[in-house]
């Protein structure tokens, strides 16, 4: 469950930053909205998704209140999901050395 968490939260942060680093400031220095709907729709539906798959994948793998706290936060903050990755792969690992998949 943690490799597919990792997968969508991939996707949530190159979403925000296809979002925030060229569909908005295309809008507001261009004069250009045309990418804002489908940009922020993606974005709307892998933020969902990371959400839905984050409960899930943080539970199975037994994470302790500051893993859950930290990876939720991660998905409001740009580039966060890309910060909170290297504890994503540290429960991976650790999944692995007690011997669960």
């Amino acid at each position: 469950m943690l490799k597919l968490f990792r997968l969508v939260a991939l996707v949530e942060g190159v979403t925000t930053i296809a979002l925030f680093f060229v569909a908005m400031p295309m809008k507001h220095l261009l004069g250009n909205p045309v990418l804002i709907p489908s940009t922020g729709m993606a974005h709307g539906l892998a933020f969902i998704a990371y959400v839905l798959v984050m409960i899930p994948a943080l539970a199975s793998s037994r994470a302790d209140g500051w893993g859950w706290l930290r990876t939720a936060l991660a998905a409001l903050v740009p580039l966060g999901t890309f910060i909170n990755d290297s504890y994503l792969k540290r429960l991976q690992r650790r999944r692995r050395a007690l011997g669960f998949l």
